[in-house]
């Protein structure tokens, strides 16, 4: 009897069954990871320029017309980027003026920035919410 050596058909199958179940695990893994890191950078970008407006409105004695202001004034070098719409003029500005406020010595400006994006995040929260 002879024998012959090499895999058979079963064999392989169980081997690329399991290589395909450990690449989608990778890959899931490393999607999470990407954005876990964009959410970072995003409430990192969000804080910057939340102590740049109040940062500004410390030295001016109110807060800017538009997140623009900050640069065209040296604050800021250039407008962040939003990580999540991968653009710099997408950043919602919340002006003061719509915030219900008992003390009307504030001139309308921007006092605080959200994110442009509609998509939700690994927490479950929408990022304009942030």
């Amino acid at each position: 009897m002879v024998k012959r050596r090499g895999f058979t058909l079963l064999e392989i199958m169980v081997v690329l069954t399991v290589i395909a179940l450990i690449a989608g695990l990778a890959a899931s893994t490393h999607r999470n990871r990407v954005r876990k890191a964009r959410e970072t950078v995003l409430r990192h970008n969000l804080a910057q320029i939340r102590l740049t407006l109040d940062a500004y409105n410390t030295d001016k004695g109110h807060y800017p017309e538009s997140l623009g202001v900050l640069v065209d004034e040296g604050y800021l070098r250039s407008m962040p980027e939003d990580p999540m719409t991968t653009r710099s003029d997408t950043w919602v500005e919340v002006l003061l003026d719509t915030i219900d406020d008992e003390d009307s010595s504030y001139e309308p400006g921007v006092f605080d920035v959200k994110s442009g994006s509609d998509q939700t995040a690994l927490d479950g929260t929408e990022y304009r919410e942030w």
